[in-house]
């Protein structure tokens, strides 16, 4: 393929990117012969590289400046990405990593590889780290819809990550890199060789990367304490337990009223900051020129990702301890028995991902009535297969064994079916009051399972395309591009037997098991109307339109139309318009049944004063007048108005009768390259994204306001969800919540709105050297969404919500110097301050920026990062990098879940590194 044009202002492509100087594919060469190509965006080929919609590009130089290892890193710094898993998830990671434009999700952004889908997992996301950065050659960002283009999912934009190409030689790149504290340490090598002939084009590659851990205990600002962690977690060692409608600890043998500061547990320290992974990869691709116009290409690739996740060891609550215990000295039955099992070690969550990827196809063209028409046809195979580990859970069953009667027989402790009665085969008891070290090894191996949970999917496909001109028309030709695909989706996941029997002490899971399958049909036009006149140097339109037949909801048709017009040489003006959809995937449509322990203020509890309507509800369902919501009393023993996190998982649930998500995208923009500044582009866009139907669970507390305030229909289908226990807790406590189940549906909407800025400019070069400055800028000035038709619109821009933040601005501004084999990139990364709800209490209230209003205010952060790199007479290049600099600390947040900062945000610490590239 050849990317380049014969004048820089009419094949402008404004690539800039979080974390590189960025370089302009279109270069600044006259060319007499331009190859037609497809850009990200179109089917259709052209030597024109520039759309109606606005694409970033990002080549292999400016990947190998920001210092990273993965493909993740590179994406989640773009100024267009929000929020997205990535290596700091510890609690709720999984090892995965994805990209989210607009904070719309990651299910959202459509990801590709060579213009073709990518495997993605169960939810409907593509797992970054499935993609080695080896074997790329360039990313194209599309920041539009385009689903009538590639179908379901790109609705915010489209990732395409296009690999190497008739590689010809080998290359070996060795990389180095740590955190200044001297952990997080980073190692990745690989190696690629192809040879390429007039015929023939052979390509193989290996990668291998190690990323180590970091400690949350390891930073200050994550360690946990006060005044960071005040109250610490209520299950700690000695174990606790309720007596009298009040817990006590022992001390000593001495009955202590429980204090969650004094004798709770500050789980920070034992929980992973950043995970380990390791990822080890082989990729192969290759042409062959059967005749002179036809080719067949093929690609295959394997991955296999081992990553892990740790986190404080198992608190096992709510037990029942046998008046007749061993470990029991009241000689009565304790209920309420929490107790952290720190003998155990962390709960570690470990992940084996193995992925396989084949592609197979032939392309070419051929002449029909003196017209040229390009076409393809291929096949699609993926397949992920993961299997995860979980140690340090417990068996249900054989922690109430070991809860139970038991006694020493022949001087060695046992569980006995009463006093004096029969033995339990292989139970130990457990000593659930003592302190740490009092639970024995034998009693762990005896409670404690390793669960073994597996899934995979299989994707598949083939499709067949076609484009040409149709007509030659005054302005031009009329051009096309048509085609047809068929794609099947399977997948499964078995979670472990305890766990799926509601045995285990972690989150429940049930098994999930589908698949669907679909058939598409999509046309697109180029329709060009004027060229060459006063005002209008070119002015064109685009069209498309796509059908899409899915076995399981029945089908949908999204229509897209775009323009451009440029009214001077150094002006164009774009707009788009297009519809998009998302399937549900497979999880959404056939997940088991999960455990999810939510927040949620209990509209019955007396301290959030029930009255009226509200008040004969929950006097209708039984609760009674002085109700205590648990886990609400401050450390006094006053009940608390508000949210709590519940003791008791409540249930998510999927939907096999959801409809997809529907979407309207609109930009409008422009790109400017003055004449008159040699090297300088511009380019300014807005954007809109509405989408209606969204897939979502009803939020708890949705759920708690309309079964208790809603309307007689609300509350017929809200009520039926909540299920109450009379017998649960204390006596204040009776009638507590211990299930809600939460389907998913089609409930929400959004709308988000935005400006994205471009400015790269390439200066004269002198005798100093060539200076590139660029800088990407996004500024969201609104983010809309509605839980239902009927709800209040929640504005979500400058606002930071439990690691989901907002900022109204991202900005990325770097400047690159090179003078012969020398280069130096200084990147300045920027996110604005955001405002968060601040429901600290007490005297820690006063660390809100207005404590009166409850709200604190996140300053902006700026990070620095700084790059040298040299290239060698012997055709090496060495790299030298500090990202983080100046050692720029991320904000603290008082609502976020873990950590005291949100985990988009840099590790706090400086990052070196060192990389070296050798070509042959």
């Amino acid at each position: 393929m050849n990317f380049q044009s014969n004048k820089l202002r009419d094949a402008v492509v404004v690539a800039l990117i979080a974390g590189a100087a960025t370089s302009v594919t279109a270069q600044a060469q006259e060319a007499t012969n331009l190859d037609r190509i497809s850009v990200t965006g179109s089917r259709i080929k052209s030597t024109d590289i520039e759309t109606s919609q606005p694409v970033l590009s990002l080549t292999r130089a400016d990947i190998e400046k920001q210092g990273v290892t993965s493909v993740a890193d590179i994406l989640q710094r773009v100024a267009a990405n929000g929020a997205a898993l990535n290596r700091t998830f510890n609690n709720g990671g999984d090892g995965s990593a994805g990209i989210s434009l607009r904070n719309l999700g990651s299910d959202r952004t459509l990801v590709l590889v060579n213009g073709r889908r990518w495997t993605t997992g169960l939810d409907g996301s593509v797992d970054l780290n499935t993609i080695p950065t080896a074997m790329i050659e360039r990313i194209d960002i599309l920041k539009d819809g385009a689903s009538t283009i590639y179908g379901s999912d790109a609705i915010a934009g489209v990732v395409n990550i296009i690999t190497k190409q008739n590689f010809d030689g080998a290359e070996a790149n060795f990389y180095k890199g740590q955190y200044s504290d001297g952990d997080g340490e980073r190692e990745a090598a690989d190696f690629t060789i192809g040879t390429t002939t007039d015929r023939a084009s052979l390509m193989l590659g290996v990668s291998y990367v190690k990323e180590g851990k970091v400690m949350a205990g390891d930073r200050k600002i994550s360690a946990g304490g006060p005044p960071f962690f005040d109250g610490q977690s209520s299950t700690g060692m000695p174990g606790s337990y309720i007596r009298n409608d009040e817990r006590y600890v022992l001390i000593n043998g001495v009955e202590t009223p429980f204090n969650a500061n004094v004798h709770g547990y500050n789980t920070a320290p034992d929980n992973y900051l950043l995970t380990p992974q390791e990822r080890t990869s082989l990729f192969a691709s290759g042409s062959y020129n059967v005749t002179d116009n036809i080719t067949f290409r093929t690609e295959a690739m394997y991955n296999e990702r081992k990553s892990e996740q740790l986190l404080a060891a198992m608190p096992v609550t709510s037990m029942r301890l046998s008046a007749n215990s061993m470990y029991n000295p009241t000689g009565e039955d304790l209920t309420g028995v929490n107790r952290r099992f720190n003998e155990s070690g962390g709960r570690s969550f470990n992940q084996n991902v193995k992925n396989w990827h084949f592609y197979g196809g032939f392309e070419g063209f051929f002449e029909f009535a003196d017209r040229n028409f390009d076409w393809d046809v291929g096949y699609r195979y993926d397949k992920t297969d993961q299997n995860d580990l979980t140690y340090g859970l417990f068996n249900l069953a054989n922690l109430r064994n070991a809860y139970g009667p038991s006694e020493m027989r022949g001087g060695v402790p046992v569980c006995v079916t009463a006093p004096g009665g029969d033995i339990i085969p292989e139970c130990v008891p457990v000593n659930a009051l003592g302190p740490e070290g009092s639970i024995s090894q034998a009693a762990l191996d005896y409670t404690s399972f390793t669960a073994h949970d597996s899934a995979s999917l299989v994707s598949k496909g083939y499709y067949a395309n076609i484009s040409g001109e149709i007509v030659q028309l005054p302005a031009g030709a009329l051009a096309f591009a048509a085609g047809y695909e068929y794609r099947k989706e399977t997948g499964q996941f078995d979670p472990d037997a305890f766990i799926a029997a509601g045995l285990s002490t972690g989150n429940g899971a049930k098994p999930t098991k589908g698949g669907y399958d679909l058939d598409e049909v999509f046309l697109e036009l180029s329709i060009p109307v004027l060229a060459d006149l006063p005002g209008a140097k070119l002015l064109d339109f685009s069209a498309a339109t796509r059908y899409s037949k899915y076995s399981n909801f029945g089908n949908t048709t999204n229509n897209k139309f775009g323009f451009r017009w440029k009214p001077i040489d150094d002006l164009m003006i774009r707009g788009n318009y297009s519809e998009g959809f998302r399937a549900p995937s497979i999880s959404n449509l056939y997940g088991g049944d999960g455990d999810s322990f939510e927040t949620y203020a209990d509209p019955c509890a007396a301290a959030n004063g029930p009255t009226g309507a509200v008040l004969a509800q929950c006097i209708a369902q039984g609760v009674p007048a002085g109700f205590v919501q648990p886990n609400t009393k401050d450390d006094d023993g006053v009940p608390q108005s508000g949210a709590a996190q519940t003791a008791e998982p409540f249930t998510w649930k999927s939907n096999p009768n959801l409809k997809p998500e529907t979407s309207t995208s609109k930009t409008l923009g422009l790109v400017w390259s003055p004449s008159f500044v040699s090297g300088l582009n511009v380019t300014l866009d807005w954007w809109q994204i509405k989408i209606e139907d969204a897939i979502t669970r009803p939020a708890i507390q949705d759920i708690m306001n309309y079964c208790y305030g809603g309307s007689p229909a609300e509350q017929a289908a809200y009520c039926g969800l909540i299920t109450r226990d009379p017998a649960y807790g204390t006596i204040e406590e009776r009638y507590t919540i211990t299930n809600v189940d939460m389907p998913l549906q089609n409930l929400a909407s959004y709308k988000v709105e935005g400006w994205d800025l471009g400015v790269l400019y390439r200066l004269p070069e002198t005798s100093f050297g060539q200076f590139t400055v660029s800088w990407d800028s996004t500024y969201l000035s609104k983010w809309e969404t509605k839980a239902t038709e009927d709800s209040e619109v929640e504005g979500r821009q400058g606002r930071y919500l439990d690691q989901d933040p907002y900022w109204r601005i991202r900005s990325n501004l770097y400047v690159d110097w090179s003078f012969g084999d020398f280069g130096v990139n200084y990147g300045l990364r920027y996110k604005s301050g955001m405002t968060e709800d601040c429901l600290l209490g007490g005297a820690l209230r006063s660390y809100c920026s207005d404590p009166d209003g409850r709200k604190n205010h996140m300053g902006s952060t700026t990070y620095h990062d700084i790059q040298v790199r040299y290239n060698t007479p012997w055709k090496g290049t060495i790299m030298l990098g500090l990202n983080n600099a100046w050692d720029k600390q991320p904000p603290v947040s008082y609502s976020t879940s873990y950590n005291m900062f949100d985990p988009q945000y840099d590790l706090p610490g400086r990052y070196m590194y060192m990389q070296y590239k050798q070509k042959f």
